[in-house]
């Protein structure tokens, strides 16, 4: 009986013990939680705040109206988020070193502004595989758009990932886009969000300028992306990043060029 005794003590011991060592270490994660979280809170508000807005930012020559506060704001925003403390990642001027070389010939032949290059970036630049709507490749098509201008999905051959095919055909259908919007802010917003949604939304608002129009949240951010993005390969300095890639570099991959 004695023996019972002493083994319900000892387990009622351990059991305390136990407890309050898993209460010690959540209150030592709680702390290292809220140390971490308010740091990199800090350190957004000071990327934040000194964004320099002070450049002329444009997207295919349509400046963008900094001095509206609410468009200032999202701008800033999209830039700390593509800064190098938020991504911690050079891929992106990796990837932009791989691809521009391809990429810039096409737009200049098809008579599209040099901005559309930081498209594939924004759509694939740090993404893999295929999206859960289906979209794949750097210019992200849906398999029904990719074969409409052009390109070859089926039976194991995915143009969508060809570089030099896939630029091509983004050209075609950007064309189309201009052509209908008679803007290329609106002809980018239109290629994110699909040119129905797009038609729709500005017959609705009856307002036909990107940055008054009301939109879903990944179209109504996509063009400061853009501009993040293009900020981000020109000024890297400026947002953390180090300039030491030549984008003039001959040598490119032939995965790249290869069909899959």
């Amino acid at each position: 009986m004695i023996k019972k005794e002493m083994i319900k003590k000892h387990l009622f011991t351990c059991s305390v013990t136990c407890v309050l060592v898993l209460i010690s270490g959540l209150t030592v994660f709680a702390k290292t939680t809220r140390r971490r979280v308010s740091n990199n809170h800090a350190e957004y508000k000071f990327i934040y705040a000194k964004s320099d807005l002070s450049n002329n930012f444009s997207f295919c020559d349509e400046a963008i109206p900094v001095n509206d506060q609410r468009i200032s704001k999202k701008l800033r925003k999209s830039l700390v988020r593509s800064s190098f403390s938020h991504i911690q990642s050079y891929v992106l001027q990796e990837e932009a070193a791989k691809l521009f070389p391809i990429i810039e010939p096409i737009l200049k032949a098809n008579g599209l502004p040099d901005d559309f290059k930081y498209i594939p970036l924004v759509e694939a630049g740090l993404k893999s595989g295929v999206s859960k709507r289906g979209a794949a490749g750097w210019w992200q098509f849906m398999p029904g758009t990719a074969r409409t201008y052009g390109l070859k999905v089926r039976n194991g051959r995915d143009e969508r990932y060809n570089i030099r095919k896939s630029t091509i055909a983004a050209c075609v259908y950007l064309k189309e886009l201009y052509k209908q919007f008679n803007s290329w802010t609106l002809a980018a917003a239109a290629y994110n969000n699909g040119e129905i949604q797009m038609a729709r939304a500005i017959r609705n608002q009856s307002e036909d300028n990107y940055f008054r129009l009301r939109l879903n949240a990944e179209t109504g951010s996509y063009i400061y992306r853009v501009i993040a993005m293009k900020e981000i390969i020109e000024r890297p300095e400026r947002y953390g990043y180090k300039k030491y890639l030549d984008f003039s570099s001959s040598t490119l991959p032939s995965e790249l060029l290869a069909f899959n």
